[in-house]
């Protein structure tokens, strides 16, 4: 980072090739934004160069990176719902049939994890996606440690319950 800030040719390279095949996951595990996810790459890269003054050289580039992309990825989240607002279908559209899930199928992992409020799916997906430790999610998400802790742990919390519930309705439903 502190060669593309001193404006070294090889440095976007470098540092593109290292940080987006994380950042793409963390936008594909955004439920609202999924569908955006490589527009949302390419902006936050863009906003990366406009903005790049403002990495501090020693301090880790991983949860500047990600401050970025959150931004990034809140401000697509709000446009969307700002254009969605003033929209209003012509015609409904016949529902279909909600595909079969199967056990540990991305589908239920969706379906477990857009369960969860938005902040204790991003503090996860950042941690377990990106690999970014505690105080990082926490400077990521201008929160601080402990605030980052509750929030995972009540996700786990909440993914458990979910998990139990949905084992105890496949048993009992299997037995009667």
């Amino acid at each position: 980072m502190v060669r593309f800030q001193q404006a070294d040719p090889e440095a976007p390279g470098a540092l593109i090739g290292a940080l987006s095949p994380a950042l793409m996951r963390f936008f594909r595990s955004q439920f609202a934004i999924r569908e955006q996810a490589d527009d949302l790459l390419q902006e936050t890269w863009l906003r990366i160069h406009r903005v790049c003054h403002t990495y501090r050289p020693g301090e880790p580039v991983l949860p500047w990176v990600y401050a970025v992309a959150r931004r990034v990825g809140i401000d697509a989240y709000r446009k969307t719902r700002r254009i969605t607002a003033h929209e209003c279908a012509m015609e409904r559209l016949p529902e279909q049939a909600a595909p079969a899930v199967t056990p540990g199928s991305l589908a239920e992992f969706d379906a477990l994890m857009a369960a969860l409020p938005e902040t204790q799916r991003e503090v996860l997906t950042m941690m377990k996606v990106g690999g970014l430790s505690l105080e990082e999610v926490a400077q990521a998400t201008s929160s601080t440690v402990g605030a980052v802790k509750q929030k995972a742990h009540r996700a786990y919390e909440k993914l458990r319950d979910l998990l139990e519930k949905r084992a105890s309705c496949g048993l009992s439903g299997g037995a009667q």
